[in-house]
């Protein structure tokens, strides 16, 4: 019975049973008391307008009178009748009524100012409402008769039993059509949750509805999966990439450590040669694991900058001169545009970090020329420094995705830089440490440049 569905069927029910009670309670309970307080409110208005009346008085009184159905009737201090509306309007009570007369009286020799009095007629079941003014030189009396309202409310009650039970019945279908027109799409998106929940990814949130706020939630959570399912795919490519890069270092370690141990412990010049090999494939798991850690610190904000004033242009020069040996040896051509001085308040370290990633990203993916272009030049007075590469491009649904751990372009490209596979990790997460503007431009069979800022000094 706690469902959603039920819950809002029982709300709108409960709501329009507070609405016929209301219905009932002001339109046959109290009806009697507000059509005398009604009545009553009128008798004080029309006397605040005789008792200010100017002018010639017979006619307004006639106005009045004949306007709001009552009877006004004006005396001076010794009883005479000064004016009277009882020769257009029978309902008006005649001097002869005693009961009229004992009210008059009693009014007038009590010296009162202003009173409101009712009389009741017993035998004709009927009540008249009698105003009474005090002005400066004669009495004006206003009454008006209470018809009858029992007739009324008889009628209204039959009436409104049948407009209650036809109303409640057709309340019944609504209620239930609009609990279900807001539930269902509800306890759809809850079902997808818990899918989702399971680890499904593919859970379905479409919502084809006009309810706007069930609409951003739909989506939302739709987005969400699409998030969490990348995030997934990410992660399980990770872990494969990472158990890759692991596993060929360490079968290389322990197969040379074997070689060694078993055949070339006696050949000196053999034995330098594998031992060369398993350092070299030491190093390549210490950049992997470092790089693994380093990246987790940056990315969960453990990292304290250590910022300090340097010069940015000296820096990049010097990086450049430990690329020698590829300009040397594989016939790189490795260019720089920059200034002769460059000050800016960083970390050096990391932005050394960034520079590293992004020149090997470019030696590992430049075109058959083996160009690379480093840029430095001032933009927004921010220093921008540009690594530019003349590979095959990256496409532009790609390029969001090429700044995730371990995400290739193309997957079986080979390296011909030791790295871990989170280079472009990396420098997203130093640069919004550093809060730079970061990003990559990239054309189809042309290249790619990868881009950062960072304030002048």
């Amino acid at each position: 019975m706690n469902k959603l569905k039920n819950k809002i069927w029982l709300y709108l029910i409960f709501f329009l049973i507070i609405i016929l009670a209301c219905l009932w309670l002001f339109q046959v309970i109290l009806l009697d008391s507000y059509y005398e307080w009604k009545v009553k409110s009128k008798l004080d208005e029309v006397a605040i307008l005789v008792n200010s009346s100017q002018g010639d008085l017979k006619t307004t009184l006639d106005e009045l009178a004949y306007n709001n159905d009552i009877c006004i009737e004006i005396i001076d201090n010794n009883k005479s009748i000064l004016y009277s509306s009882n020769y257009f309007y029978r309902g008006c009570l005649e001097e002869g009524n005693k009961s009229y007369s004992f009210y008059k009286d009693h009014f007038i020799e009590n010296n009162y100012l202003e009173q409101t009095y009712l009389l009741k007629n017993v035998k004709s079941n009927t009540k008249t409402l009698i105003k009474a003014i005090k002005s400066d030189s004669f009495y004006i009396f206003i009454n008006a008769s209470l018809e009858p309202v029992g007739a009324t409310i008889s009628i209204l009650t039959s009436q409104l039993r049948y407009v209650s039970i036809i109303v409640l019945i057709l309340s019944l279908f609504v209620a239930y059509f609009l609990s279900n027109k807001i539930s269902k799409p509800i306890l759809k998106l809850s079902k997808g949750v818990k899918e989702f929940s399971k680890g499904n990814y593919k859970a379905d949130f479409e919502y084809k509805g006009n309810i706007e706020e069930i609409k951003e939630l739909s989506e939302v959570l739709d987005n969400a999966a699409k998030e969490l399912d990348k995030t997934e795919s990410l992660r399980r490519e990770f872990l494969a990439n990472v158990g890759h890069d692991l596993k060929t270092p360490l079968t290389m370690i322990k197969a040379y450590a074997e070689m060694v141990r078993d055949v070339s412990y006696k050949d000196k010049d053999k034995r330098t040669e594998n031992l060369n090999v398993i350092i070299e494939e030491t190093d390549r798991l210490n950049i992997l694991v470092n790089d693994i850690l380093e990246l987790s610190k940056l990315q969960a904000n453990t990292v304290k900058l250590e910022c300090e004033e340097f010069d940015l242009d000296a820096l990049i020069k010097s990086i450049l001169n430990r690329y020698d040996i590829y300009i040397s040896k594989e016939h790189y051509t490795i260019t720089y545009e920059g200034f002769e001085k460059a000050l800016v308040y960083a970390d050096k370290k990391r932005v050394e970090q960034v520079l590293y990633n992004l020149i090997n990203n470019a030696i590992q993916y430049t075109g058959d020329d083996k160009t690379v272009m480093i840029k430095l030049s001032v933009k927004d007075n921010k220093y921008l420094v540009e690594v530019k590469d003349t590979g095959k491009g990256i496409s532009k649904d790609e390029l969001n995705n090429i700044w995730d751990k371990y995400y290739k372009i193309d997957k079986s490209h080979k390296r011909n830089t030791v790295g871990s596979g989170i280079g472009l990790s990396i420098v997203k997460s130093v640069c919004i440490n550093h809060n730079f503007d970061y990003g990559v431009h990239s054309i189809k069979h042309v290249g790619t440049t990868f881009w950062f800022k960072v304030p002048k000094k």
